[in-house]
């Protein structure tokens, strides 16, 4: 058995939001809706037979390659959700899945939601539970401060306030 795109072992839960999970079902939607356009193009290209519609029908067949993978991706990770408690990830004394949580890291105040993997993204503030920060930051309490090793090299952080 092989591990899906990054997200763990086999049949591991992969913790989302809800709205992340409903972000994925609508990106899900939107994917199956394009395989018919998709497929058209390849069609149409198979029946024109010129050298023009050869360059068509490969790109076609790489987008329809793509939104497969993608497709196949998201249906497993959909398939091993569990939603977060996001209620009661706000009100925990300590750092857990869900919440929300501002730390001053090397003399800046940031602010970050600790999410799974799939719905991490760092310019939005949502990082993984999975990421160096986002395992040292589990557990924690407002007021601990910690070193945490990441690929830029060690970095100071001390929580200031969960919500």
């Amino acid at each position: 058995m092989t591990t899906a795109q990054g997200y763990g072992m086999p049949d591991k839960l992969v913790p989302l939001t809800t709205d992340g999970k409903f972000r994925l079902e609508e990106e899900l939607e939107g994917l199956r809706s394009q395989r018919k356009a998709i497929a058209e193009r390849i069609h149409d290209a198979q029946e024109l037979g010129t050298s023009q519609s050869d360059a068509e029908y490969d790109d076609a067949k790489l987008e329809q390659g793509m939104v497969e993978g993608r497709i196949l991706e998201i249906e497993d990770i959909l398939r091993r959700a569990t939603v977060i408690d996001s209620a009661a990830a706000h009100r925990s004394a300590r750092v857990v899945l869900g919440s929300g949580v501002r730390v001053e890291q090397n003399g800046e105040t940031q602010h970050y939601e600790i999410v799974g993997a799939p719905e991490a993204d760092a310019k939005q503030g949502r990082i993984s539970n999975e990421s160096p920060l986002g395992r040292a930051l589990l557990g924690r309490g407002v007021g601990e401060e910690f070193d945490v090793n990441v690929p830029r090299g060690v970095i100071k952080v001390k929580v200031i306030k969960i919500d």
